[in-house]
């Protein structure tokens, strides 16, 4: 993109790839059972549904856990934002003389909190996104299927919407080819791969285990930067890392022991249900030893 090309025609073109290949893909998996294409079923995309998604109990423990280590988690990734403090290990040529100073650069401080509300509202949106998917999911699991739709739908919307705020038409040129290789690589890794596991994940265990690691990815972002790019570590960002892994880590014990529970409570309704249809049995045995003479 800093070769000239936007993020409407990147999205646009990054979709449209993965479209090429999802299709023969998705029909060459699921051509002996392809799932119901009506249009109400398309249209569940766009359609969220918030009951019965997860359970909350407010006296329970494991729910306590869950939301004690989610608010802990959206802390700590919080904290590696916005709070940077003095610098524990590498070099870096803008640091701050004040040890409890917030990273905001005094000259864009607009620029700054624009930037924080859009990716709030993005976070609520991922996570609405992501919900949707999950009731998408329990009437189809062909992921792959539902992935060709979305970014159909991606393509068709980003070019759109391209070809009304654009006025330049070389933002649609794919030269240099620096514009072309991040296109392919979006497309194959960060629509076709990553959504379609993102996807499967959730049909398998629930949209709060997938929304649980989007803040390790800050964390996960830090990390990789200090270690590929040479980035200095601040007190902030490991104080953020900690609270992180720590509210993960809690909302990950919850979640266990909601599904042992859960196993547990359906093994005693089994072992119930087992009882009461050998009661009768051993009755009938009891009852022929007592008449029989």
């Amino acid at each position: 993109m800093s070769n000239g090309m936007t993020p409407l025609t990147f999205a646009s073109y990054s979709n449209a790839l993965a479209s090429l290949v999802l299709l023969p893909l998705s029909f060459f998996i699921y051509r002996s059972a392809l799932p119901p294409l009506f249009l109400a079923f398309v249209c569940g995309f766009f359609l969220l549904g918030f009951i019965g998604m997860e359970k909350f109990k407010i006296t329970s423990k494991t729910t306590v856990a869950k939301s004690i280590g989610t608010l802990v988690t959206v802390i700590g990734a919080l904290i590696i934002t916005l709070y940077q403090g003095p610098p524990i290990m590498g070099f870096s040529s803008h640091v701050s003389n004040d040890a409890s100073s917030f990273h905001i650069p005094t000259n864009y401080s607009s620029a700054w909190l624009i930037g924080g509300l859009l990716l709030t509202i993005d976070c609520v949106v991922s996570a609405l996104f992501i919900i949707a998917q999950a009731m998408v999911l329990l009437k189809c699991h062909a992921e792959l299927i539902l992935m060709l739709f979305y970014s159909c739908f991606i393509a068709i919307l980003s070019a759109l919407v391209s070809l009304i705020v654009e006025k330049d038409l070389n933002a649609w040129s794919l030269k240099p080819k620096m514009r072309l290789i991040p296109v392919i690589y979006s497309a194959f890794f960060g629509n076709t791969f990553q959504v379609s596991i993102i996807m499967w994940c959730v049909r398998r265990r629930g949209p709060v285990f997938v929304s649980l690691f989007h803040p390790l990815g800050v964390v996960f972002a830090m990390a990789l930067g200090i270690i590929i790019l040479g980035e200095a570590l601040y007190l902030g960002s490991l104080i953020g890392s900690i609270v992180t892994v720590v509210g993960f880590y809690c909302v990950i014990w919850g979640k266990a022991k909601e599904a042992k529970m859960t196993n547990d409570d359906e093994g005693s309704t089994k072992n119930m249900e087992s009882n009461d249809q050998r009661a009768p049995l051993l009755q009938n045995i009891c009852e022929g030893r007592i008449i029989s003479p």
